[in-house]
């Protein structure tokens, strides 16, 4: 009898040690090395906010749970809608892109960031906050992708080679567009929105290819757009350039509820909520380094700031609702229409019809 409870103990034990092996077994193999894509390399967005989160943050607060292995989209050579279709296949777990590089696949999207729609920031980050499930919606449609965060660049504002007094003037124009939207709110204000790539815009502007040409004020500093233009102009003509974070829906689902919850409010704290910081900062530092104020990148230049009026802001206003937003209708489903109106359309008080 105490043999048969001594089998029967030593039984219990194996089975108590198999059991545990079995745990840490799962437990070592939910562990995730994320195969992170993340935005520009030289940008802030990049330097100080996705690369520390996912190659130090995110390890450190979850105990090596999850790790990632991080590239960019000057590494990996593919165009923004490329990278997204690879991320829907499992290339990637982890991808951040600018939208306007993705909306020709998903024209939805597209509605996030009309020129001028929002002047200033804090409208901005309203209209974003209020499409947000529409985007989630249309990414896991189209990509198969699950939204992380949303941030913006600094406002994509007018650099001209030639002289400018406000929006009026533009006519006549030949102006480097930063999306399609875009060129088609140059094309209504009667310039004529040319495709030219970032790195092309220099010489184009010296040569006198364009008049002018359209990014985010402190990029255009930084990449000298300042020393072949003479004056900018801080409309946001260009929107916004908002980066979104996404994740491959098949890696997001694979994670618990908790998992994901915790990597949701890491997102928020680390990522979003410092963009929208930096990027007020950044468009505000953009201009003085452009206008012969204190610069913290280096020299600053000595263009002329151009005053964006009440009756600029009207007029703009009339050519996004009678010419951009009918022509993006065309290019979506009127349940998109509805969506947009649902949601952005009621925070800024515009209704597409």
């Amino acid at each position: 009898m105490n043999k048969m409870r001594m089998i029967n103990g030593f039984g219990l034990l194996m089975f108590s040690v198999l059991v545990l092996v079995a745990l840490s077994t799962q437990a070592f193999s939910a562990e995730k090395d994320f195969r992170v894509v993340g935005s520009w390399s030289n940008l802030t967005m990049y330097k100080q906010l996705e690369e520390p989160f996912w190659t130090k943050e995110l390890p450190a607060a979850t105990d090596q749970q999850f790790t990632a292995t991080m590239t960019n989209l000057g590494q990996i050579g593919f165009g923004g809608e490329a990278v997204l279709r690879q991320l829907g296949r499992g290339t990637f777990d982890v991808v951040h892109t600018v939208i306007d590089y993705v909306v020709a696949d998903s024209p939805e999207l597209a509605g996030l960031d009309f020129p001028v729609l929002a002047p200033d920031l804090e409208q901005a980050y309203k209209v974003a906050e209020a499409y947000r499930p529409i985007i989630d919606k249309y990414l896991q449609k189209n990509f198969n992708a699950k939204l992380l965060s949303i941030a913006p660049y600094p406002a994509q504002v007018l650099f001209s080679r030639v002289e400018i007094n406000g929006l009026d003037d533009l006519s006549g124009m030949k102006i480097r567009a930063s999306g399609w939207t875009t060129a088609k709110f140059l094309d209504a204000a009667g310039a004529t929105g040319v495709t030219l790539s970032f790195a092309e815009v220099p010489q184009s502007l010296q040569r006198g290819v364009v008049d002018g040409a359209v990014t985010g004020s402190l990029s255009g500093y930084s990449a000298g757009w300042g020393e072949v233009s003479n004056y900018v102009y801080p409309l946001p003509i260009g929107g916004w350039d908002h980066v979104i974070g996404v994740m491959n829906l098949d890696t997001w689902n694979s994670l618990t509820p908790a998992q994901q919850d915790q990597i949701t409010a890491l997102i928020s704290e680390k990522i979003e909520a410092p963009g929208w910081e930096v990027t007020l900062k950044e468009t505000r530092e953009g201009v003085e380094c452009l206008t012969g104020k204190e610069c913290p990148y280096g020299k600053s230049n000595n263009l002329t700031e151009v005053p964006v009026t009440e009756a600029d802001l009207a007029k703009a206003r009339k050519l996004l609702i009678d010419v951009v937003m009918p022509a993006w209708a065309e290019t979506v489903s009127p349940d998109v229409v509805q969506e947009w109106n649902d949601t952005i359309g009621k925070q800024v008080d515009i209704q597409i019809q």
